[in-house]
C-alpha cells in the first residue's frame, strides 16, 4: 500500500498543502489563501482560525480519493517570529502579530543599547530587530498590558496548529531562533536576555526537536481537519529552514540560493559561522545539531519585478497581446547585453538592505549610464547586481567552509540566462530542482517522514530531489565579474553618505 506526508507551509499569504509519498513522489499541491491585516504604517497581523480554516480546506481538498489513513503523519513548514497570545483554556487573546510587524522599534533599541552586540550575536546568532518575537512581546507588555497579563504561552503560526491538532505546546529550535530569545548553541531559552526583556520566560513554550511526534489527532478534530483519528502530527520547522531540506541542504557546507522576492544565500554547519562584522544570520537548522548559516538581501525578485512593471511596459504589452509571459521579450535582452552590460551598475537596494549592509537607509541606483546603453543593458544589470550582492554573502561563507555548487530556488531563478549570471558570478555550478516552488512543504515531509521512522534519515531528501538542469560557470565571465565586484563595493560605499541625506 502507497504511504504518503502530508505536509503544510503556512505562508504570509496563504498555506500550501502538499502531499508526497514515501519514495519521494509529488502527488499533489493545493493552496489555501488567507489574508494579512496591514494599517498603522507598520503593524501586521493576521487571525489564528483563518490559519486553521486554511488548513483544514486545503487537507480536504488535497485527500480527494486519497485513503486518509495512508496518510503516516502530518508536519508543517511556518512563517516565524509570530506572536500569538494564547490564555490558560488555550484560546487566542487576538490575532497574531507576524514577521512583517517592524512596530517594536523601541524595544529593539533598548536590547541593543542595553547588551553587549557581540554577546547578542553569539546568543541567539543574530542582531536585535523589531522584526522578533521577543520584542513584539516587550512591546504587548508595555502597550496592552491587560492582554499580556492573561497570556498563558505564545506561539508561532504552525505551533498553533499543532496545538489546535494534539492539545500540546512545544516549539522546534529553529523557530525558536525566530524568537531571538533561544540561545542557539545550547538550544534552550536565554534567562539573561529574557530578564532583560522584563517578561515572563513561562510564556514560552518547551523546545522538542523537529522531528518530535507531538501527538495524534483524536476523532472530532481529525473529522474537523480532514485527517484519519490517529494521524500523526509531527513539529515540524520554519519555513527557511524546511527550505533548507527541500534543497538539499542538510550537510556540512552543502548550500544552496533562493532567489525569490527577497533572496538568501544558506549552508548547512554543524557550528554556528560568526561573522566578526555580524553581517552573517545563524538560525538552528531542523537537522538535529546542525545551523543555517546565511545572509538575505532584502529585494532581489522584488526588484526585478519594480524594472518589470515600471520599465518595461512594451514588453508587457507585447505578452498581453500574444498571451505570453513579457520574460518571453524580456530574457533575450539580457542575453544581448554582455558582462558587465556595458558599464551599467545597479544597487538593488530599493527596501534598504539587510545583508551583507545593514543599512536601512540604503537606496537603489543605476550608475554608469551612457548614452550608448540600451534597454537590454539595465535589465542584465539589475541580475548583475542581484548576483553581486548575493556573491558577497556567499563569499563570508565561504570563508568558513568550502562550496562549490548550490542548489537555487525561487520564481526570479526560473530564467535560464539568471542562472548563468549567477553561476558566472559566484563562480560555482547552480542546481535547478524540478519542483523549486514546494521545497519548504518538501521538507516538512522529510522532516515528518523521519519523525515517524518512514525515512531512514535526512539523507533520504535524495528520494525526493529532482535535478533539472545545471548552470556551469564559464571562467571568463567569472573572471570579470571578480574584477567588478570591487566597484560594485565602492558605489556603495561613496553613496552611504548621500543615502542617510536622502532619508531625512
Amino acid at each position: 500500500m502507497t504511504k504518503y506526508l502530508l505536509a503544510h507551509d503556512l505562508g504570509t499569504s496563504g498555506n500550501k498543502a502538499t502531499l508526497f509519498d514515501t519514495d519521494g513522489a509529488l502527488i499533489k499541491s493545493v493552496i489555501a489563501p488567507y489574508d494579512t491585516h496591514y494599517y498603522n504604517n507598520n503593524w501586521a497581523e493576521q487571525n489564528p482560525e483563518d490559519w486553521w480554516k486554511a488548513v483544514c480546506d486545503s487537507t480536504k481538498h488535497l485527500l480527494e480519493g486519497i485513503d486518509k489513513k495512508a496518510v503516516v503523519a502530518v508536519s508543517f513548514s511556518g512563517q516565524m517570529q509570530n506572536l500569538l497570545c494564547m490564555d490558560k483554556g488555550g484560546r487566542p487573546l487576538g490575532p497574531s502579530i507576524i514577521w512583517a510587524d517592524m512596530r517594536s522599534s523601541k524595544e529593539e533599541n533598548y536590547i541593543r543599547t542595553h547588551m553587549d552586540p557581540w554577546k547578542h550575536y553569539t546568543t541567539t546568532g543574530t542582531q536585535p530587530s523589531s522584526g522578533y518575537t521577543l520584542e513584539k512581546l516587550m512591546w504587548l507588555k508595555a502597550n496592552d498590558p491587560d492582554t499580556y497579563k492573561q497570556t498563558d504561552k505564545i506561539l508561532s503560526a504552525k505551533d498553533y496548529i499543532i496545538y489546535k491538532m494534539t492539545g500540546r505546546y512545544g516549539i522546534d529550535p529553529s523557530n525558536g531562533s525566530g524568537t531571538a530569545a533561544m540561545d542557539i548553541v545550547k538550544r534552550e531559552w536565554s534567562q539573561e536576555l529574557i530578564d532583560l526583556a522584563g517578561v515572563d520566560g513561562e510564556m514560552f513554550p518547551e523546545i522538542f526537536e523537529a522531528t518530535t511526534v507531538m501527538g495524534e489527532i483524536p476523532a472530532g478534530i481529525a473529522e474537523e481537519c480532514g485527517l484519519a483519528p490517529g494521524t500523526k502530527v509531527v513539529l515540524g520547522g520554519g519555513d527557511g529552514q524546511c527550505s533548507s531540506v527541500g534543497a538539499g541542504s542538510i550537510a556540512e557546507g552543502k548550500s544552496y540560493v533562493c532567489a525569490g522576492s527577497s533572496a538568501w544565500v544558506a549552508s548547512a554547519s554543524s557550528e554556528p559561522v560568526f561573522d566578526k562584522e555580524m553581517r552573517i544570520v545563524n538560525v538552528a537548522h531542523v537537522v538535529p545539531g546542525m545551523y543555517c548559516p546565511s545572509g538575505t538581501m532584502q529585494s532581489a525578485g522584488s526588484a526585478f519585478n519594480w524594472v518589470k512593471n515600471e520599465i518595461c511596459l512594451d514588453e508587457q504589452r507585447r505578452a498581453r497581446e500574444e498571451g505570453r509571459s513579457p520574460y518571453d521579450f524580456i530574457n533575450p535582452q539580457i542575453e544581448a547585453s554582455p558582462v558587465g552590460a556595458n558599464g551599467v551598475l545597479f544597487l538593488p537596494y530599493l527596501q534598504g538592505e539587510r545583508s551583507p549592509r545593514w543599512n536601512p537607509h540604503a537606496k537603489g541606483v543605476f550608475a554608469g549610464l551612457k548614452m550608448s546603453n540600451k534597454r537590454g543593458d539595465l535589465l542584465r544589470s539589475v541580475i548583475e547586481g542581484i548576483g553581486m550582492n548575493l556573491c558577497i554573502i556567499l563569499r563570508l561563507l565561504q570563508q568558513h567552509m568550502e562550496i562549490t555548487e548550490m542548489t537555487i530556488i525561487g520564481g526570479l531563478s526560473k530564467g535560464d540566462i539568471v542562472r548563468q549570471i549567477f553561476a558566472d558570478i559566484f563562480g560555482t555550478d547552480i542546481i535547478k530542482l524540478d519542483y523549486m516552488d514546494e521545497v519548504s512543504s518538501m521538507g516538512a515531509a522529510v522532516v515528518a517522514g523521519v519523525g515517524v521512522g518512514e525515512l531512514g534519515g535526512f539523507q533520504d531528501i535524495d528520494r525526493f530531489l529532482k535535478v533539472n538542469s545545471v548552470n556551469k560557470p564559464v571562467a571568463e565571465h567569472t573572471a570579470a565579474y571578480e574584477k567588478l565586484m570591487p566597484l560594485f563595493d565602492k558605489t556603495y560605499y561613496d553613496l552611504v553618505e548621500v543615502f542617510a541625506e536622502m532619508s531625512k
